[in-house]
Protein backbone atom coordinates (compact mmCIF):
# COMPACT_ATOMS: atom_id res chain seq x y z
CA UNK A 1 0.00 0.00 0.00
CA UNK A 2 1.30 3.45 -0.96
CA UNK A 3 1.42 6.00 1.85
CA UNK A 4 -1.23 8.73 1.55
CA UNK A 5 1.26 11.65 1.59
CA UNK A 6 3.07 10.24 -1.44
CA UNK A 7 -0.18 10.01 -3.47
CA UNK A 8 -1.02 13.61 -2.57
CA UNK A 9 2.41 14.78 -3.72
CA UNK A 10 2.03 12.99 -7.01
CA UNK A 11 -1.44 14.53 -7.57
CA UNK A 12 -0.11 17.97 -6.74
CA UNK A 13 2.70 17.59 -9.29
CA UNK A 14 0.25 16.45 -11.97
CA UNK A 15 -2.03 19.44 -11.29
CA UNK A 16 0.95 21.83 -11.41
CA UNK A 17 2.22 20.30 -14.67
CA UNK A 18 -1.20 20.58 -16.33
CA UNK A 19 -1.56 24.19 -15.14
CA UNK A 20 1.90 25.08 -16.45
CA UNK A 21 1.09 23.48 -19.80
CA UNK A 22 -2.16 25.46 -20.10
CA UNK A 23 -0.38 28.72 -19.24
CA UNK A 24 2.31 27.99 -21.84
CA UNK A 25 -0.28 27.26 -24.55
CA UNK A 26 -2.25 30.42 -23.72
CA UNK A 27 0.91 32.54 -23.73
CA UNK A 28 2.01 31.08 -27.07
CA UNK A 29 -1.42 31.80 -28.57
CA UNK A 30 -1.32 35.43 -27.45
CA UNK A 31 2.25 36.04 -28.61
CA UNK A 32 1.88 34.40 -32.01
CA UNK A 33 -1.48 35.74 -33.07
CA UNK A 34 -1.21 38.01 -36.05
CA UNK A 35 -2.58 41.48 -36.56
CA UNK A 36 -5.59 42.42 -38.61
CA UNK A 37 -5.78 40.81 -42.05
CA UNK A 38 -4.55 43.06 -44.86
CA UNK A 39 -7.38 44.44 -46.93
CA UNK A 40 -7.12 45.34 -50.59
CA UNK A 41 -5.95 48.99 -50.66
CA UNK A 42 -8.03 49.54 -53.80
CA UNK A 43 -11.22 49.14 -51.73
CA UNK A 44 -12.84 51.66 -49.39
CA UNK A 45 -12.17 49.44 -46.35
CA UNK A 46 -8.53 48.97 -47.42
CA UNK A 47 -8.10 52.73 -47.79
CA UNK A 48 -9.50 53.30 -44.30
CA UNK A 49 -7.22 50.57 -42.92
CA UNK A 50 -4.12 52.20 -44.47
CA UNK A 51 -5.22 55.62 -43.24
CA UNK A 52 -5.93 54.46 -39.68
CA UNK A 53 -2.59 52.62 -39.47
CA UNK A 54 -0.74 55.71 -40.71
CA UNK A 55 -2.50 58.00 -38.21
CA UNK A 56 -1.90 55.61 -35.30
CA UNK A 57 1.78 55.33 -36.33
CA UNK A 58 2.10 59.13 -36.51
CA UNK A 59 2.80 59.00 -40.27
CA UNK A 60 0.98 62.20 -41.33
CA UNK A 61 2.30 62.30 -44.94
CA UNK A 62 1.01 58.79 -45.69
CA UNK A 63 -2.35 59.53 -44.05
CA UNK A 64 -2.66 62.87 -45.88
CA UNK A 65 -2.09 61.16 -49.24
CA UNK A 66 -5.32 59.20 -48.64
CA UNK A 67 -7.42 62.33 -48.04
CA UNK A 68 -9.55 64.12 -50.60
CA UNK A 69 -8.60 67.82 -51.00
CA UNK A 70 -11.83 68.88 -49.25
CA UNK A 71 -10.99 66.76 -46.18
CA UNK A 72 -8.41 69.24 -44.90
CA UNK A 73 -10.59 72.34 -45.15
CA UNK A 74 -11.24 72.28 -41.38
CA UNK A 75 -7.57 71.96 -40.49
CA UNK A 76 -6.38 74.03 -37.63
CA UNK A 77 -9.07 72.63 -35.33
CA UNK A 78 -7.70 71.98 -31.85
CA UNK A 79 -6.96 68.32 -31.27
CA UNK A 80 -6.40 67.36 -34.89
CA UNK A 81 -3.67 64.78 -35.15
CA UNK A 82 -3.68 63.96 -31.42
CA UNK A 83 -4.66 60.31 -31.12
CA UNK A 84 -5.25 59.07 -27.58
CA UNK A 85 -2.96 56.22 -26.49
CA UNK A 86 -4.65 52.85 -26.54
CA UNK A 87 -6.82 53.62 -29.59
CA UNK A 88 -7.97 50.67 -31.71
CA UNK A 89 -9.97 50.65 -34.95
CA UNK A 90 -12.01 47.65 -36.15
CA UNK A 91 -14.06 47.35 -39.33
CA UNK A 92 -17.82 47.03 -38.78
CA UNK A 93 -19.27 47.40 -42.30
CA UNK A 94 -18.78 48.93 -45.73
CA UNK A 95 -21.42 50.42 -48.00
CA UNK A 96 -20.01 51.00 -51.47
CA UNK A 97 -21.73 52.90 -54.27
CA UNK A 98 -20.46 53.81 -57.77
CA UNK A 99 -18.60 56.99 -56.73
CA UNK A 100 -18.85 57.06 -52.94
CA UNK A 101 -18.65 54.78 -49.94
CA UNK A 102 -19.22 54.71 -46.19
CA UNK A 103 -16.98 52.61 -43.97
CA UNK A 104 -18.22 52.11 -40.42
CA UNK A 105 -15.60 51.29 -37.81
CA UNK A 106 -15.61 50.60 -34.10
CA UNK A 107 -13.30 53.12 -32.45
CA UNK A 108 -12.11 52.05 -28.99
CA UNK A 109 -9.86 53.90 -26.57
CA UNK A 110 -8.48 52.21 -23.46
CA UNK A 111 -7.00 54.34 -20.73
CA UNK A 112 -5.58 54.12 -17.27
CA UNK A 113 -5.47 51.30 -14.86
CA UNK A 114 -7.48 52.88 -12.03
CA UNK A 115 -8.79 51.16 -8.96
CA UNK A 116 -11.05 48.84 -10.94
CA UNK A 117 -8.77 48.30 -13.93
CA UNK A 118 -8.55 49.99 -17.29
CA UNK A 119 -11.51 51.89 -18.66
CA UNK A 120 -12.57 51.61 -22.27
CA UNK A 121 -14.72 53.87 -24.38
CA UNK A 122 -16.02 52.53 -27.68
CA UNK A 123 -18.36 53.84 -30.36
CA UNK A 124 -19.09 53.41 -34.04
CA UNK A 125 -17.78 56.09 -36.40
CA UNK A 126 -18.16 56.52 -40.15
CA UNK A 127 -15.56 57.39 -42.78
CA UNK A 128 -16.96 58.79 -46.01
CA UNK A 129 -14.99 58.28 -49.20
CA UNK A 130 -15.17 59.31 -52.85
CA UNK A 131 -13.79 57.52 -55.88
CA UNK A 132 -11.10 59.47 -57.73
CA UNK A 133 -10.12 57.43 -60.78
CA UNK A 134 -9.04 54.02 -59.50
CA UNK A 135 -8.45 55.21 -55.93
CA UNK A 136 -10.67 55.88 -52.94
CA UNK A 137 -10.05 59.08 -50.97
CA UNK A 138 -11.40 59.93 -47.52
CA UNK A 139 -13.58 63.03 -47.31
CA UNK A 140 -14.42 62.78 -43.60
CA UNK A 141 -13.92 60.57 -40.58
CA UNK A 142 -13.88 60.62 -36.79
CA UNK A 143 -12.11 63.60 -35.23
CA UNK A 144 -9.79 61.34 -33.20
CA UNK A 145 -8.19 60.18 -36.43
CA UNK A 146 -8.01 63.51 -38.21
CA UNK A 147 -4.73 64.83 -39.55
CA UNK A 148 -3.78 68.29 -40.73
CA UNK A 149 -0.82 68.03 -43.07
CA UNK A 150 1.67 70.86 -43.18
CA UNK A 151 0.92 73.15 -46.12
CA UNK A 152 3.36 72.92 -49.00
CA UNK A 153 5.87 75.76 -48.91
CA UNK A 154 5.52 78.14 -51.82
CA UNK A 155 8.66 79.35 -53.55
Amino acid sequence: MVPRARTSDRTLWVVLAVTAALVAVALAAVLTRGGAPRMDPATPAGTVQLYAEAVLDGDTPTAAALLAPTATEGCGVDGAGIVPDGTRVALVSTRERATSADVTVDLSTTSGGGLFGASEYSYEAVFTLVREGDAWLITSGPWELSVCPEPAESE
